[in-house]
């Protein structure tokens, strides 16, 4: 595997170098405090807060805008009186670490003075909270509550380059809420952002006094960035390869691998736990720890902790590990080049994940992840010439999202005219129009584009909107028990551990006693009933190819869910095993996942005759010839457009559903 070297900094890196020799021990976390860039900026900050309404702050990753500013605002009186200061983060991991860092220099528990706030978990206390750590779409649900947010004094909404549906949402309602409650106060921060673009967008149609600019400077060690002389045929297995020979060859720190999804990384640690055992005594071993959405809070809070005398930490992760968080100790970074982002297609109103070519503003926010602490190394697993062709930023989520469940909420919280809503960046027209046809469809809203009493109720869940509207529908299927469970159960990933080679065969025999013929909704069903029915077990999942941490998540989620049905007197009633109401109550909520079988084994979909092909992971995958109609949950493309988690049903279920869609039914 060869490389060249360009130079020894990361292209597009603008921030302050800072010699090795100057990397001091710090003794305690008010040193540690103080040391830090945006220490000396204290004054200047409090200041720009208190004079403008808006105050966006550019300021590098390791800077410590994230755990100090809030800190500063604390120590200033802004968590006074009640107040609370909230600090958004696009993603749940940044937002329960930075936490608890936050509440270790201030010498509190967590929960307490300092706590967070995820999609199903709050660690935090409602009378003594005074910083709250969140994700962006948590506070923008928290405005169904409260439209004002009036019991926050300052909002920071932090990372704002990635350009998640969330942050742009909250950055038009925040922009809303200033003009009734002048006394708010929002902070708008990244570390690679245009910052004149959102100076413009809060001082249009205000006074050019209502935000301000402060850049401040980032500390970081030189990066020196190597590009393969050649593409490589397999990223992943060239990631291992390398990570191996950093191992065996380079001297101390850790070493982050990027790549684009659960099964990347899976592949990833599998090819690297069969080398493990090779080393030679004495050699510095390897802790292998996978980061992504898909883990539990515990599970992802492990790459913060020092490695173990004698190992390296080897990070695989997917893009959550750009930017939203800081793991000490990386000294190595081997970027793949790729990442996988949601795209819409508004025309076949289906969304899928696709994997994508990164853009240079992440590629070199990905090579500064190894200048942290100490001189790093960013191998690059492309050439030069395809890291210039690279685009310069990844688009704005909101310009290829499907936004119909955030077009409700927005519905919910009185904004009928989107024509008038001050985008950051306006979504396309065709997919707000298809939007509120599938809404109108879904009799979420009336002919008049006003929400209905249902579509009102929808708007609560934190959930998507054809999942909650399986909730609402399983009152007439009498099936409640069931699809709490499948809502819970689809809210998880990686429910099996189906391994490779020999053990892949024996789980894949323990999966088959879950197997459902109908289709993964039920197989998904058996699994979580068996679960509860064996108490809940970490070694009965073990036994049974069943990952414990999902299965746990699941009975969490269902439970907090079920607080929602009993507030909207959803009866929670079981079915009985009655397989077809229950599978006509997923088509309630399915419809527009629905496809036909084609001759040659491949599905078509009945919304804009798409070839679907079924991921190898439903246990439908060599059943397709006797399910000749389904739904599924999700699709993912990668050299193929596949299909997860199906369900078979029959056609006349669909002609309730969607009524202004066409069903071919040609069989």
């Amino acid at each position: 595997m060869s490389f060249w070297k360009p130079g020894t900094v990361a292209p597009g890196s603008s921030a302050d170098r800072v010699p090795e020799s100057e990397n001091v021990v710090i003794s305690s976390p008010f040193e540690q405090r103080t040391t830090l860039p945006i220490h000396k900026h204290r004054d200047k900050l409090l200041y720009s807060v208190e004079k403008y309404g808006a105050v966006i702050i550019v300021g590098q990753t390791g800077c410590g805008k994230t755990t100090q500013l809030p800190q500063f605002l604390y120590e200033a009186g802004w968590g006074s009186e009640g107040r609370i200061i909230a600090c958004t983060q696009p993603r749940r991991v940044a937002a329960t670490s930075v936490a608890a860092r936050v509440a270790a220099e201030m010498g509190t528990t967590l929960g307490r003075e300092v706590g967070y706030t995820i999609r199903f978990e709050d660690v935090s206390d409602k009378e003594k909270t005074r910083i709250l750590y969140l994700t962006d779409g948590m506070l923008f649900r928290e405005l169904l509550v409260d439209p004002l947010l009036s019991r926050y004094s300052v909002i920071m909404v932090d990372e704002v380059h990635e350009r998640s549906v969330h942050t742009d949402l909250l950055l038009g309602m925040l922009k809303k809420i200033r003009r009734k409650r002048p006394e708010l106060r929002i902070i708008v921060s990244s570390a690679t952002m245009d910052a004149n673009y959102f100076l413009n967008y809060f001082t249009s149609d205000t006074s050019p006094e209502e935000a301000t600019i402060i850049s401040l400077e980032g500390r970081m060690f030189p990066v020196q960035v190597a590009y393969m002389n050649n593409p490589v045929p397999d990223y992943v297995r060239a990631s291992a390869e390398l990570a191996w020979n950093i191992n065996s060859q380079r001297g101390s720190g850790d070493i982050l691998i990027f790549l684009t999804g659960r099964e990347d990384i899976d592949r990833c640690i599998d090819e690297l736990s069969e080398r493990i055992p090779l080393l030679p005594p004495g050699a510095t071993r390897l802790s292998l720890l996978p980061l992504h959405a898909g883990l539990s809070t515990d599970e992802q809070l492990k790459v913060f902790m020092p490695a173990e005398k004698g190992h390296r930490k080897l990070i695989i992760s997917t893009n959550i590990a750009e930017a939203s968080v800081t793991i000490e100790g990386i000294r190595y970074v081997i970027d793949s080049g790729f990442v996988k982002i949601r795209v819409y297609n508004p025309t076949a109103a289906m969304s899928s994940l696709v994997v994508v070519p990164t853009s240079k503003a992440a590629a070199t926010q990905r090579a500064g992840r190894a200048g942290r602490t100490s001189n790093g190394v960013c191998y690059r697993l492309y050439t030069k010439s395809e890291f210039d062709a690279l685009p310069t930023t990844t688009p704005p989520e909101i310009s290829r999202s499907d936004l119909t469940s955030l077009i409700l909420q927005l519905k919910a919280l009185g904004v009928d005219d989107l024509m008038k809503f001050p985008w950051v960046t306006p979504p396309p027209t065709e997919t707000v129009i298809r939007a509120l046809e599938i809404l109108s469809a879904s009799t979420l809203i009336t002919d008049n584009g006003y929400l209905s009493h249902t579509g009102a109720q929808i708007a609560e869940c934190p959930i998507e909107h054809n999942i909650a509207k399986m909730l609402f529908a399983s009152k007439d299927f009498q099936c409640g028990e069931e699809i709490l469970t499948i809502a819970a159960m689809t809210s998880v990933q990686n429910v099996f551990i189906i391994p490779d080679g020999a053990p892949g065969a024996l789980a894949e025999l323990e999966r088959r006693k879950f197997t459902a013929e109908e289709g993964d909704h039920l197989t998904l069903l058996n699994a979580y009933n068996a679960f509860i029915r064996y108490g809940k077990s970490s070694s009965w999942c073990k036994n049974h190819a069943l990952s414990f941490k999902a299965m746990s998540r699941a009975v969490s989620i269902r439970s907090q869910l079920k607080k929602y049905m009993i507030r909207f007197n959803l009866p929670v009633t079981s079915c009985e095993g009655d397989a077809k109401r229950l599978r006509q109550c997923l088509v309630s909520g399915y419809w527009q996942n629905s496809a036909r079988l084609q001759p040659d084994g491949t599905y078509i979909s009945t919304h804009g005759n798409k070839i679907l092909h079924v991921h190898p992971s439903s246990v439908l995958f060599t059943r397709q010839t006797s399910s000749k109609w389904i739904i599924f949950h999700e699709i993912e493309e990668t050299y193929q457009t596949k299909i997860s988690i199906l369900t078979s049903i029959d056609p006349d279920w669909l002609l309730n559903y969607g009524y202004q869609y066409s069903v071919n039914r040609n069989t």
